[in-house]
């Protein structure tokens, strides 16, 4: 069964290792480390708390302007689990800024 709505961070930090989700938040930080790999490490934040997503190579490729752009973002993706520690590997991204209007807001990015 494919998950249909929006999950906040706060439930992504119950969902299980490996499931199709969807997540959305405004974007507060981006880091992409000095390594060959083309990683691009983004933070979601939504009104329960932060997602951590990875963003590979492919995909920032496929999909730099909404990436390096969006300041309310969704990503459609799968669940990463190491311990404690959650992620979303993105699929897709999705820029949803027009939804915020005049609401100000910046992220900190590290590239």
């Amino acid at each position: 069964m494919r998950e249909k709505r929006i999950v906040t961070a706060k439930d992504i930090s119950h969902t299980p290792h490996g499931r199709l989700t969807r997540v959305a938040g405004i974007v507060i930080g981006r880091q992409r480390p000095d390594t060959k790999s083309g990683v691009v490490f983004v933070t979601l934040e939504d009104e329960t708390g932060a997602t951590n997503v990875i963003v590979w190579r492919d995909v920032g490729d496929r999909q730099r302007r909404e990436l390096f752009n969006a300041r309310l973002m969704a990503v459609y993706g799968r669940v990463e689990r190491e311990g404690e520690v959650v992620h979303v590997i993105a699929g897709r991204l999705v820029d949803m800024t027009p939804m915020l209007g005049t609401l100000p807001t910046k992220s900190r990015d590290f590239h």
